[in-house]
């Protein structure tokens, strides 16, 4: 337990006392341990798990006692406790044994000893724990070599994987979460009980497998896990969309590429440019809609007209099945969807200004995650057309910036409000309001007047008599 951070040590040192006055064994459990050997310990983790041979609310309340300022908060329901310190939430559970029922979510709980608390652990990775007991004070309880598997990069179960899967299948997206995270590789017993097991997870809730799927969505490669889902069946069972995406057909010789593993890459790619959890479900998502749209043409070949719209349709309905959320976040992911093939139509030095526009007016502040996307789905192997693609959209993207330098677009508003129309024309409120904004709108963004009150007010002007007759 060297280079532990002082605040944590002090920390532990009032647990093992409130633990040795109380007469109940404790230990520190979780990942704090887990991270600590793989020298993962982020800078100012501040949540901590301890388990107790005992009751760990009565435990939670000695601790409390004992640190100035805090507050406690007891789920009596689940046996559980948290202290909060300041910035730190110290959590407590008493060990205990745990089982499914073969078609239920909710766990049958009983009081138990420290070795039936870790043989409920989902990984022998994540069995490990400190005792923080004054006759061993410090020492490392690993009864499944937890240590040895962390040294040679495995992840497996502390027991049979199919007890363990079958207890909570929600411990297969774990499983594939810590290899992804940490690129460890799967052992192979617990692999395949994944992929005999995949079924069983439809039992689970979709907040808990989207809380997984995400974690692992923001691993370094998200890839990696994603190809583990893939061959061990999960990823058919909650997201079939995505499991769609593989195959490749041929006629006449002619093939298309393997559009999962390209959605891959591209996921990859653009989390090197930069990309938040919603840029990469964008990415997950934007060539999702390819397989119903995919046809074959004698001269073209294969093409996929139209899976942009149609997976930018599809967005709300997957993400309302997966449990994410149904507001700005499904809204920007849709967008991106929608306009990601829209940059590279504009390569063209004859492209008009006026195309440009109707690009940075649509995209709006995204603009520059929109580029991040587009730039991230070349995934071509040639080095040649790597370069010429990218250079292409250097060249959009200094038309963006041109035009929007210029025109002050990324934000629009419509100069003219509805108050200031309806006053200038002396008419209530009505479509004609709405119709005037949207000519308005289109005389900008087709270039025939500058983005300037002035200007959109004397064109209604000069137009009043036609928004009038047509209202």
């Amino acid at each position: 337990m060297n280079n532990i951070p002082t605040l944590h040590q002090k920390v532990f040192r009032i647990i093992s006392d409130a633990a040795g006055e109380l007469d109940c064994p404790v230990y520190v459990v979780g990942g704090y341990v887990r991270d600590y050997y793989l020298n993962r310990l982020k800078e100012g983790v501040m949540d901590l798990d301890f388990v107790t041979v005992g009751s760990g609310i009565a435990l939670a309340k000695k601790v409390a006692d004992n640190i100035e300022g805090s507050s406690l908060a007891v789920y009596q329901q689940f046996g559980t406790a948290q202290v909060k310190a300041g910035e730190l939430e110290l959590e407590f559970v008493g060990a205990r044994k745990e089982s499914y029922r073969k078609n239920s979510r909710k766990p049958i709980v009983e009081d138990g000893t420290l070795e039936d608390d870790q043989l409920r652990r989902d990984l022998t990775i994540n069995a490990l724990s400190w005792s923080l007991n004054k006759e061993n004070y410090g020492q490392l309880v690993d009864p499944f070599e937890g240590m040895k598997d962390l040294e040679n990069k495995i992840v497996k179960t502390p027991i049979d994987p199919h007890q363990t899967f079958d207890d909570d299948p929600l411990r297969m997206m774990r499983a594939i979460r810590f290899a992804s995270q940490l690129d460890f590789r799967i052992e192979e017993k617990t692999f395949e009980a994944i992929t005999e097991m995949a079924e069983r997870i439809n039992i689970i809730s979709k907040e808990r497998i989207i809380d997984e799927l995400n974690k692992i969505i923001l691993s370094d490669q998200p890839s990696l896990g994603f190809t583990m889902l893939f061959k061990t069946g999960l990823l058919k069972e909650f997201f079939p969309e995505m499991h769609e995406l593989h195959g490749v057909k041929e006629i006449n010789g002619v093939r298309h590429k393997d559009n999962f593993w390209h959605t891959l890459k591209v996921l990859d790619n653009v989390i090197e440019l930069g990309a938040d959890l919603w840029l990469r479900w964008a990415a997950i998502m934007h060539d999702i809609a390819k397989p119903p749209t995919q046809r074959f043409h004698e001269k073209a070949g294969w093409t996929f007209h139209g899976h942009d719209a149609l997976g930018a349709k599809w967005t709300k309905r997957i993400f309302r099945r997966l449990g994410l959320p149904l507001d700005e976040r499904m809204r920007y992911v849709k967008k991106l969807v929608r306009l990601h093939l829209r940059p590279i139509a504009l390569v063209s030095d004859e492209v008009s200004d006026s195309a440009i526009r109707r690009l940075i007016y649509e995209a709006g502040d995204d603009i520059d995650d929109l580029m991040k996307l587009c730039r991230a789905d070349i995934t071509t192997k040639n080095d040649y057309k790597q370069v010429k693609y990218q250079k292409n959209f250097d060249y959009v993207e200094r038309r963006i910036k041109e035009v929007e330098e210029k025109d002050r677009l990324r934000k629009w508003k419509n100069p003219l409000s509805g108050e200031e129309i309806m006053d200038a024309l002396n008419i209530k409120p009505s479509k004609t309001v709405g119709d005037v904004k949207d000519a308005v709108k289109e005389a900008i963004l087709n270039g025939e007047i500058p983005n300037e009150h002035d200007a959109a007010f004397n064109y209604m002007m000069e137009h009043k008599e036609d928004f009038l007759n047509n209202g």
